[in-house]
């Protein structure tokens, strides 16, 4: 039952040599990025490049090194968090729908021009107003050329306007 596999030589040196090649093209990459960061230092501290635009590694190196003392691992498992549960409901209302849609031949022959409407429209246009996140209830709104479906602003504007005709 103990089968051993036998490899000739020829194909343990394709092997060696494969996994050589593999090193290789690994140190050279971290070379060739080390040299890129060392020459980027270089003539940032030479004052040859302006370190206000391009900063220099030293910097970043020290900014990310000082990330984690503002509360960084809280607010990217807070992110992190909301994209899970919003990629959960998201998927679970779509699998609910789609279930009913393919149940119902009513609500299917129903929904489908909506539903086609809906699927052609730049993806953009249905997010909701974040230009005033933050901020009052009441606060400005101000479109951008954009159309927002979920804002009720809208729909106070809209009252507003049928109510003094």
């Amino acid at each position: 039952m103990n089968k051993q596999i036998v490899v000739s030589k020829e194909r343990k040196q394709y092997l060696k040599n494969k996994r050589h090649k593999q090193i290789m093209v690994l140190l050279t990459q971290i070379g060739i990025l080390i040299i890129f960061l060392g020459i980027w230092e270089i003539l940032a501290n030479l004052k040859i490049i302006d370190s206000f635009i391009t900063s220099q590694p030293s910097r970043i190196w020290n900014t990310f090194m000082n990330l984690g003392s503002n509360d960084l691992v809280r607010h990217i498992l807070v992110t992190v968090y909301e994209t899970v549960v919003g990629f959960l409901v998201g998927t679970g209302l779509g699998i609910l729908i789609a279930i009913i849609l393919w149940w119902s031949d009513f609500l299917s022959k129903v929904a489908e021009p909506y539903l086609v409407v809906l699927n052609s429209l730049p993806k953009v246009a249905l997010r909701t107003d974040y230009h005033n996140m933050g901020r009052g209830r009441n606060s400005s709104n101000y479109c951008y050329g954009s159309c927002y479906f979920l804002n009720s602003n809208n729909f106070r504007k809209l009252k507003w306007f049928f109510k003094n005709r």
